[in-house]
């Protein structure tokens, strides 16, 4: 298989700042030399994903994750090497040679290229369509009176799929594209009675969909009339296109959305796109499909809070409901939106302006528990008893969840005030559905990482002497090239951890190929996982600025000793089996060993 050039390679790490291209995922705050945040690779509520510019490489203190630029795409896109190569050569205007880029290697991903190639070319003809044909013009007109500006119309690349049964099969075998693969994604149908292709998007608005790096994955079509075609046609999920790990928009809003550190979340493209002509420029949309966990997972690495602005009908409500639970879940900071009844976010932009909306609506957002003490009360009579005490009952299990004493104070006094209740009754009741319900948590199994990063973190601070030793010097050998190849002469047997051996037998080869200390760098010579996390974590250990002679000859006399150590120990083990046996003689003979031996450490 033909290979990338190793310095065009590292033409591409030295061009990429680790930190901006971690930054697309990872919401980062520097501390010291180092940037820190919330790991993406494991669930955790402190930040101990840590970072380096110096060193551009990134380490988690958690589950151990860490490497270089390219092995944070290959972990969080699932890119094979050359794609992480790829991707950042684009991004710094790299060209790489065409024989490489077309060397994907695999079959599923020269698919997958292919996929995304008939799209992109499909998104160009329908936008020209649109705006530059006869066809089109009907369907510009439409979405000029609906409100769409030519801004809108170019920024979401909104186009139009002629009203013909061959314009894009067509367009595609002239370009020399497979029609199976634009089959495969949906694009494209066959006649039963002929075989032969037919377009599945005719008289359409197309708006493209795009995944998180701008290439458009997928399309969502608009029909501009007809009474048996259904009002919206989708693309359906295919190997480039998954609606529960798509958010609609997120590459237009996302520099946005972390700048802000805010997300406004519609359910559609037409709310998403309504919206950003009111003036929301950070809205993405979960494509009409109920909010996933994978959706809130993306939300979160990119901001801290998120307003849910959906429809106001039952399926809205509920939606918002879930959605709301899940991102609540994931760490954010929710409100929600309600609209008028049977209004969208277009209808009401339509019907009452920008000011309006971005005043009315999103300003007047209500916080989660607002909104759950108005969701609560949907199909009750509050007169009747009987549902009364349920609707209480209800507010209070969610006010016993509020993490502050603030919260839960005005809520209980809100409840209270209305229903001319006794507030102290309903404290007390409150008190006592908070502990069954840490009662409930207590009784749960344990998750893996509810006290993984503590536990982590305690272990490594509690390291033997020996292996402390070995991973310091490890670090100085990593930092300069001169404190390597001292300490290969003095370590004659080598280190005494497996993996401590491995990563230095790489570092020498590394070094003796001419290469500078550059821990970047050395990680791309690195195959193993296990060895390049281990690689960063040494990496990362604060350490002296230099290793002074004395400082060496210490930690190498506890490397070296080690062996003998543990000897003597395993002696000792064995006197005392001798005596509990009262093998007297045998135990007097073991003791003079352990002697002779601990003389020999000094």
């Amino acid at each position: 298989m033909e290979r990338i050039p190793e310095d065009l390679i590292e033409k591409v790490r030295s061009s990429s700042d680790i930190v901006d291209v971690i930054s697309d995922y990872v919401p980062l705050k520097k501390q010291g030399r180092n940037y820190f945040g919330l790991c993406p690779f494991h669930g955790e509520k402190s930040p101990s994903f840590s970072v380096s510019p110096e060193k551009q490489i990134y380490h988690c203190f958690g589950c151990g994750a860490g490497g270089n630029v390219f092995s944070f795409l290959m972990n969080i896109e699932g890119y094979s090497f050359i794609e992480a190569v790829t991707q950042l050569g684009k991004k710094s205007d790299i060209e790489l040679p065409q024989i490489h880029q077309q060397n994907f290697s695999e079959k599923s991903s020269d698919e997958k290229k292919a996929m995304t190639e008939i799209h992109e070319l499909l998104a160009k003809l329908y936008h020209h369509c649109l705006l530059h044909t006869k066809q089109g013009r009907p369907a510009l007109e439409y979405l000029e009176k609906r409100g769409f500006t030519r801004e809108s119309i170019e920024r979401y690349q909104i186009g139009y799929a002629p009203d013909s049964w061959e314009t894009a099969s067509q367009f595609l075998q002239k370009r020399g594209m497979d029609l199976h693969i634009a089959e495969k994604v949906g694009l494209i149908g066959k006649r039963q009675s002929d075989g032969k292709p037919y377009d599945r998007f005719r008289n359409r608005v197309m708006f493209p969909i795009w995944d998180r790096t701008g290439a458009v994955v997928a399309f969502g079509g608009r029909v501009l009339d007809g009474k048996d075609e259904p009002k919206y046609l989708n693309s359906p999920e295919s190997k480039i296109f998954q609606k529960g790990r798509t958010l609609y928009g997120l590459n237009l809003a996302r520099a946005e959305m972390r700048q802000k550190q805010h997300a406004v979340i519609f359910e559609g493209y037409v709310d998403t796109i309504a919206a950003f002509r009111a003036g929301v420029t950070n809205g993405v949309a979960s494509l009409g499909t109920s909010l996933t966990e994978d959706h809130a997972a993306i939300l979160k690495r990119n901001v801290q809070s998120v307003t849910i602005c959906y429809d106001s009908d039952r399926a809205g409500v509920e939606a918002a409901f879930r959605a709301s639970e899940i991102l609540t879940k994931q760490g954010c900071t929710v409100k929600i939106s309600q609209m008028p009844d049977g209004m969208d976010p277009d209808d009401y932009i339509s019907k009452f302006g920008n000011d309006s909306f971005l005043k009315d609506i999103i300003g007047a957002s209500l916080t989660v528990m607002a909104f759950k003490i108005q969701y609560y009360r949907r199909g009750k009579n509050l007169r009747d008893e009987g549902e009364r005490m349920i609707y209480i009952e209800e507010i209070i299990q969610e006010i016993a969840r509020l993490p502050k004493a603030v919260e839960r104070d005005h809520y209980l006094r809100q409840i209270a005030s209305e229903f001319n209740l006794s507030l102290d009754a309903l404290k007390q009741q409150q008190t006592q559905t908070t502990k069954q319900l840490q009662r409930s948590k207590d009784n749960a199994p344990k998750k893996r990482d509810n006290n993984f990063r503590i536990q982590t973190l305690l272990q490594k601070s509690l390291l033997p002497r020996n292996l402390n030793a070995e991973r310091i010097v490890l670090a100085h050998m990593l930092k300069s090239e001169e404190a390597a190849f001292l300490i290969q002469e003095k370590l004659d047997s080598g280190f005494n951890v497996e993996e401590h051996n491995a990563i230095a037998a790489y570092l020498y080869a590394f070094y003796e190929e001419g290469n500078k200390p550059n821990v970047g760098l050395f990680m791309q010579r690195i195959d193993d996982d296990k060895l390049r996390k281990l690689a960063s974590e040494l990496a990362m250990l604060t350490i002296s600025e230099e290793l002074n002679e004395i400082e060496l000859a210490d930690y190498i006399r506890i490397i070296t000793s080690y062996p003998l150590l543990r000897e003597i120990q395993e002696k000792e083990k064995q006197q005392e089996d001798a005596i509990r046996r009262n093998e007297i003689k045998l135990a007097a003979q073991i003791a003079q060993e352990i002697m002779r031996m601990k003389r020999s450490l000094k």
